[in-house]
Formats: C-alpha cells, structure tokens, sequence
C-alpha cells in the first residue's frame, strides 16, 4: 500500500459513535426532504409510488453504505473514497476523486448550501436581508454583491471557523444541529397527523389528475423515464450518506463506530423520510402535491394548514415561518458536516505529495487540517460569489457515480487481492448486496448518458482536467516534498 507522510502531530480520534451518527444524518437530511416530493408526484403520480420510491432509494443507498462499512472498518483513515480508490487502482483514480471533490463537487455544493441558507433567511424575516450591494459593468458582463452573497460568505467562514477546533468540538456543533434537524423533520410529520383538520387517508388511493407540476418536463412524467427521474430525486435527497469515511482517522473506535454510524443513520433516514411523506400525503392530494409553486415546498404548504388546537384557527404565517426556519437549520447543519468531512481530502493528497505541502499539517494546538480547511472555505467562497456553482455541481453528478460505482467496486477487488487482510466488519449480503448497488448504479449512468449527454459528457471533461495536475504533482513535485516528516495515519 501507499506509504503516507508522518509526523509527531497526529489526528485525534475524538469522534464518538453519537457524532458519527449525527454526521451521517447531518450530511442527508437537507433541503431535499422538503422540496422533492412535488417534483416526484409529477414523476409516477400516485402517493404509493412516491414512497416506493423513497423506499427503493433508501435501501440502494443502505446497499452502499454496507460496503462502505466494510470498507472503512478495514482502513480507517482520512479521506475515506480518495484513500480506496488509491489503494484498489492506484494513485491516479483517487488524485481524480480528490480533484473533483476538491475544485467542483464538495466546495460547490458547500457553496450551494451557503445560498440556500441565505435565501431562507431571507424568506424567515420576510425578504428583510434581500438586496443588492454593488453592481460594476466589467469587460461587458454585469457583476454584482448582493447581501444573500455575504451572508453565504459569512456562513462558510463562521462553520469554517468552529470546524479549525478539535475535532470533538465539530462533532458537538454536529450531534446538535443533527438533533434539531430530527425534531424539525418530526414536527412537521406530527403536526401534519394531529393539526390539521381535512387530511385523510383516502389521500393514498388518489393519483395526480392535471397538476400544474411547474418546471417537470413532460418526459420525465410517467413509465420508466418518469420512475428513473423519480429515482434521481429521491438518490439527491439521500446524498452525503457516504461522506462518514472521510473523517474515518477520527472516529474514535472505527472498526465498530464507522459501520454502525454508517447502516444505522441510513436506516434512521430512511425512516424519517418515510414518515414525512406519509405526512404530506396525509394533508394534501397528489394534484395538491404536484400543483405547489416550484418557489415553495410541499412542506410550506403542509405547514401552512396547520390549525391551533386551542380555537382552530390557521397557523398560516406562524407555520410558514417555522418551514423557513427548519430549511435554515437543516441547510446550516449540512453545510457544517460537509466543512467538517470535506477539507480531509485535501489532507489526505498532501500526505500523498499530490497537493501543496501545508494541506498535509495539522494545527498542533486542536490536530486538525486548519490549512486543508482554509482552501476549502476560500475556494468555496469564491464559487458562492461567481454564481457557478449549481452548474458545475449538475456537471459533475454523473462522475460522482462513476466514483460511487468504483468505490463499490474495490470491495471486490480487496477480497481477491488481500483475502487474509483483517475486516472487523463484513458487508452483509456479499457479494449480492454490492454487486446490486453496482447494477443500479450502471443503470443510472446509462440512463444520465442518454438523457443528458451534453451534461454528462462535460462532466467527464471536468474531471478529465485533472489529469495533467496529476502529472504535474506526481513528476515534477515529489522531489520537494522529499522533507516532509510523516504523519501518523492512526
């Protein structure tokens, strides 16, 4: 295997199993479970389907989190995929791995994150912080600071900030805002049950009947097209399940900690997800789900019919406000777990000699990657004021499964090639349970080819670039890295 750099500071395993978990459930539960339901209703139309579907996305996603449970219980440290990957095809894949997540796929979503926690601020205190703060006409394209902009800033550095205290701190802050998310999520799902006055479960023998279903393409609406468009909703609201591995070197007893976080906060998720669209499904028709203005959510809307228990008057503003304070919470969380677990893959190919020198060194007053952390938060920053975040994110979708596919893959490959290499855990159901996330997986590819290929091809193309930085730093680098003391990978 790779040598990895050494040094008398090392990485403190300061993570327990409550914070693992709350990682886990932290990095899902976002903004998904509120938004896509609409789009799903419009996709297969019938409220059994939907949750079919958010069924059948959870189980695939607990399929890889079974393989990446033995994955990390056999090598627990930094940089969770980056350091498989390394290790079953070599240096080159996880460099690619390390680049996508470094330039696009981590920062861009943390940039992505940042804004929504903005806009929903803004919507909590009525469009009080909207606005724009200056506007400069450049070579011919119009530039503009809005205040939604700073505050993005302001939120990558302040959740930058706590993350640069040890590493027991983050998990606190996460284990916190994990516990809010849950009794958000639970809430809305209660008070849809007993504070409504006109749900009913006749709601689930109905099917969308001439929804407005604004911005769902009519091909994606219906059949199989519409069952895998379906799908890739409810896979988004799922995403971050796998980002655990990434802070594997300190997580206090891995070998134990990393596969119960990893199954048990899947299995936690997808229950949550089951019961709050139980919920909306309880309070609204499937017309009314897929007729809600593609500006609100399904849960607005819910909340929006909740009623007072003591003289049944509508909630109304009360409730929308709570909506918009639960998005803010849930977006907040997210954006930590994804600063917290994302700036180790930098760390991780510093140690590699694949990246700058002073990525690889840990503060040695709190023994985290402040540098690794401070590039993420910067890089981010940049990527929330030029406003091209979402679009790189959506270009780099279908190489993030390529990555998914192949991490799965090296399950596999581990077995053959080091048979008698300890596994404090074993992905139950091998080699079925692998072998079918790698068949849906597939699948999705394929489908994502056909549909988008414009966004898939230059997906690959992004990823691609980071070939000759690989080049670079593997001939042309190593050589300065040559003092770099070791640091201890434990």
């Amino acid at each position: 295997m790779t040598t990895p750099v050494r040094s008398s500071i090392k990485l403190v395993r300061g993570l327990s199993l409550v914070a693992a978990i709350s990682i886990v459930i932290g990095n899902v539960i976002g903004t998904g479970v509120f938004l896509k339901t609409r789009v799903m209703t419009c996709n297969v139309d019938t409220p059994g389907m939907v949750l079919a579907v958010w069924v059948a996305a959870g189980l695939l996603s607990l399929a890889g989190a079974l393989t990446y449970a033995e994955l990390s219980a056999m090598m627990p440290r930094a940089g969770g995929e980056y350091v498989f990957l390394r290790e079953a095809y070599g240096p080159r894949w996880g460099f690619l791995y390390g680049w996508m997540q470094i330039f696009i796929a981590k920062t861009g979503s943390q940039a992505s994150i940042a804004v929504a926690f903005a806009i929903f601020l803004n919507d909590f205190t009525g469009g009080a912080v909207g606005g724009t703060l200056w506007t400069q006409n450049l070579l011919g394209r119009q530039f503009s600071l809005t205040t939604l902009q700073v505050i993005a800033l302001g939120a990558i550095a302040v959740v930058t900030l706590v993350n640069c205290a040890a590493v027991a701190v983050s998990g606190y802050v996460a284990t916190l805002l994990t516990g809010v998310k849950i009794a958000l999520v639970l809430g809305v799902g209660i008070g849809a049950f007993v504070l409504t006055n006109n749900g009913g479960w006749n709601h689930f023998a109905l099917a969308n009947q001439g929804g407005t279903c604004e911005g769902v393409s009519d091909a994606a609406r219906i059949g199989l097209a519409g069952f895998g468009a379906a799908m890739l909703g409810a896979l988004w609201g799922y995403d971050g399940w796998n980002n655990l591995p990434l802070v594997a070197g300190e997580v206090k007893n891995p070998q134990r900690n990393i596969p119960l976080a990893l199954i048990g906060g899947t299995i936690v998720i997808i229950a949550l997800y089951v019961f709050i669209n139980l919920a909306y499904f309880y309070v609204l028709t499937p017309t009314e789900v897929a007729s809600v203005a593609k500006s609100s959510s399904v849960a607005a809307e819910v909340a929006g019919r909740f009623t007072s228990p003591f003289d049944g008057r509508l909630l109304g503003s009360v409730a929308v406000s709570l909506i918009a304070a639960a998005l803010m919470a849930s977006s907040f969380g997210t954006l930590h777990t994804s600063i917290l677990t994302g700036a180790r893959v930098p760390y991780a190919m510093s140690r590699d000699r694949l990246f700058f020198q002073n990525l690889a060194r840990l503060s040695p007053r709190t023994h985290v990657p402040v540098g690794a952390l401070i590039v993420q938060g910067v890089w981010a920053g940049i990527l929330a004021l030029s406003g091209s975040f979402d679009t790189l994110t959506d270009y780099v979708i279908f190489g993030s499964w390529i990555f998914y596919g192949l991490t799965t893959a090296s399950v596999f490959v581990f077995r053959r090639r080091m048979p008698d290499a300890e596994r404090p855990y074993r992905a139950w159901g091998y080699p079925v349970v692998p072998a079918l996330f790698l068949l849906v997986t597939a699948w999705l590819l394929i489908n994502t080819l056909l549909t988008t290929p414009t966004q898939a091809l230059t997906g690959l193309g992004l990823i691609a670039l980071g070939l000759p930085v690989y080049w670079y730093w593997s001939r042309h680098n190593r050589a300065n890295f040559a003092d770099i003391d070791e640091i201890d990978e434990s």
